[in-house]
């Protein structure tokens, strides 16, 4: 089937499996940075992120997401994720594709290596419109994590520590914290991550 008809989310990545679990109930609703409601016109990457912009838009006005947009352009997601949606994507920054081993980025954008550029990609999309307060409600209802298929097919997992900052953990061994969270888009959320996610 092709993605654009899996019902897709689109890149971002995010994901973190760190063992921070068990966290108070109530963690999520002390921690001030997930709980507050999400905010329009927020700056990444020293640019302005329009809610009125789709997911494509915003991020290639990001400078701390020129490696993601250049990944998401290689793998030829960028009709998708111009798409209507709506799509969350955990979206790296260009130092989340830094800590990469030496090479791994630039082999991934080769023709050849397609198919595994759009896994990893897809790894970081969701479908729906989760905000940060969506994904605390469901990690509270659940035991302290938050489980969601990704559009790759994949899970990943979500989860505050015990100072309220919000993990997500991939299939790997990876884990990512989210650092801007509930930048909103016309077609969707993006919540920034300083970690590759990848999936087994």
């Amino acid at each position: 089937m092709p993605i654009s008809q899996k019902y897709i989310t689109t890149l971002a990545f995010a994901a973190v499996l760190a063992g921070v679990l068990p966290y108070p109930v109530h963690a999520a609703q002390d921690n001030n940075m997930m709980m507050k409601g999400p905010e329009t016109n927020v700056m990444v990457g020293g640019a302005v992120m329009y809610p009125t912009k789709n997911i494509v838009e915003n991020a290639m006005n990001s400078q701390d997401h020129t490696t993601l947009v250049a990944a998401v352009k290689a793998a030829g997601l960028v009709d998708t994720l111009e798409g209507k949606g709506p799509f969350t994507v955990f979206a790296p920054t260009n130092e989340a594709f830094a800590k990469l081993p030496d090479g791994t980025v630039d082999t991934l954008l080769k023709p050849e290596n397609k198919a595994k550029l759009v896994s990893i990609l897809t790894y970081h999309v969701v479908p729906g419109h989760l905000t940060a307060a969506d994904i605390a409600a469901k990690a509270k209802a659940n035991g302290g994590k938050a489980v969601y298929k990704t559009v790759e097919g994949e899970t990943v997992t979500l989860m505050a520590d015990e100072q309220g900052n919000w993990w997500i953990a991939d299939n790997s061994g990876n884990k990512a914290q989210i650092t801007i969270p509930d930048v909103l888009q016309s077609n969707g959320v993006i919540q920034v991550i300083d970690t590759v996610l990848m999936p087994k």
